[in-house]
């Protein structure tokens, strides 16, 4: 490891170019890009899934030249699929779960940046190792990253009648007893004039949601995951876990309001009672805000209730991952039933989007659920977004949500709706 004469981690694109991942949580100053693979575990199954996150949060998988860094995130990085069910190709190179080790990782430490390299172990290992981070650090640009590409229009499809049915047939199933929230998502087609630059992408998801973590993932055949998600599945540190219930949405305009809505309160209150049931016997001690909090980001507000545990003795974040996904924020309750409905109703791939991605490593991780995201290759993007479904829910107002929600990605994409 050693300390860089920089400021921004992504500016290293200008010398590497895209990295193949990158994690950007403001809440905790948290600022990581990687480049290169030096190692990659994939996982088959939720089975496979849940053994590597063991193995990467229980064991050391790196041997260090020296001391390992305290506060390093990762080093692993990657995510799992929402459900097993695999239909779309275009997700083929993600598997059901992939993390990688990047071969160059560089993060924030307080007010400077860190850097490390990763080789696999061998003869001649060490002496790499060596020369690797003496040329990173003499070439790493050492200002802010500068814009790359100009605005281009988009042309933007949905299918908004599909979308529009699946609400009503939600409600009718809601109204007949059989389950109390569904969350249905949908997809949005963007196509450029030209090439998405991701890079671009990622600099202006972090400018314009300041109170998200910006992430990307990039697969082996060259196909990004990125986004700007507000969620936090959850974040351990030793034997402190934070987690939150974040459901509940409205414009902004509409924050006031939003508190004393029935159907988002009842929506929100799902959330945290099912939370608080999963983590009980996972946990010594459980704790949740008294009342939701207001979550305000560019273009909505949502209500957020903050809910922190002690751990129990050899419970981590594979054990949790496996107990919280999906939550009923984004799938339903009960949560087997509403999965049923959706593998039948919902005709969409998610993919890892709405699935947990994030960072893990020796007693640390942090897994947030991949929202407000989109899959990118090339000219095309296909974007995600989804909406939950109660008593008293109207399609068009939930069209008009994910319409809301969408305009994330559809900005930092560069370009107005052409």
């Amino acid at each position: 490891m050693r300390y860089l004469a920089a400021e921004d981690p992504l500016a290293g694109a200008e010398l590497l170019g895209e990295p193949s991942v990158y994690w950007d949580y403001p809440p905790a100053q948290e600022v990581v890009a990687g480049w290169g693979e030096a190692g990659a575990l994939e996982a088959h199954s939720p089975q496979e899934a849940q053994e590597i996150l063991q193995r990467l949060s229980s064991a050391s998988t790196v041997r260090w030249l020296g001391e390992a860094p305290a506060c390093l995130p990762g080093p692993w990085f990657g995510g799992r699929r929402f459900a097993v069910e695999a239909t779309d190709a275009g997700w083929g190179a993600f598997g059901f779960g992939r993390w990688t080790l990047p071969e160059r990782l560089v993060w924030r430490e307080g007010d400077r940046l860190a850097a490390a390299v990763f080789v696999p172990a061998g003869p001649g290992a060490e002496d790499k190792v060596r020369s690797m981070l003496v040329g990173l650090g003499s070439k790493f640009p050492a200002g802010p990253l500068s814009w790359r590409s100009q605005p281009q229009a988009l042309r933007v499809s949905a299918a908004r009648p599909a979308f529009e049915q699946g609400v009503e047939r939600a409600t009718e199933a809601i109204a007949s007893g059989h389950f109390q929230k569904v969350v249905l998502a949908r997809a949005v087609e963007i196509e450029g004039e030209r090439p998405f630059d991701r890079v671009d992408v990622l600099a202006r998801l972090r400018e314009q949601n300041p109170r998200c973590a910006t992430f990307l993932f990039r697969a082996p055949d060259d196909t990004a995951f990125l986004g700007a998600t507000p969620e936090t599945l959850c974040r351990v540190e030793g034997r402190e876990l934070r987690t939150e219930a974040l459901a509940g949405t409205a414009p902004a305009a509409q924050a006031v309001e939003l508190v004393g809505r029935d159907k988002e309160r009842r929506e929100h209150e799902a959330v945290v009672r099912y939370i608080l049931e999963v983590l009980r016997p996972l946990a010594g001690h459980l704790d949740a805000d008294a009342a939701p909090l207001l979550l305000t980001l560019r273009n909505m507000v949502h209500l957020r209730t903050g809910i922190r545990a002690s751990l129990r003795e050899g419970v981590g974040v594979a054990e949790l991952v496996a107990a919280l996904h999906p939550t009923p924020a984004v799938g339903g309750t009960p949560s087997a039933v509403a999965m049923s409905f959706l593998l039948e109703h919902e005709g969409l791939d998610r993919g890892w989007y709405a699935a947990p991605v994030g960072w893990v490593g020796p007693g640390r991780a942090h897994q947030m659920v991949a929202l407000r995201s989109a899959r990118v290759k090339g000219t095309h993007a296909r974007l995600y977004v989804g909406a939950g479904i109660v008593a008293g829910s109207k399609a068009e107002a939930e069209w008009r949500e994910t319409e809301l929600k969408s305009l994330t990605m559809v900005r930092a994409l560069g370009g107005s709706e052409g």
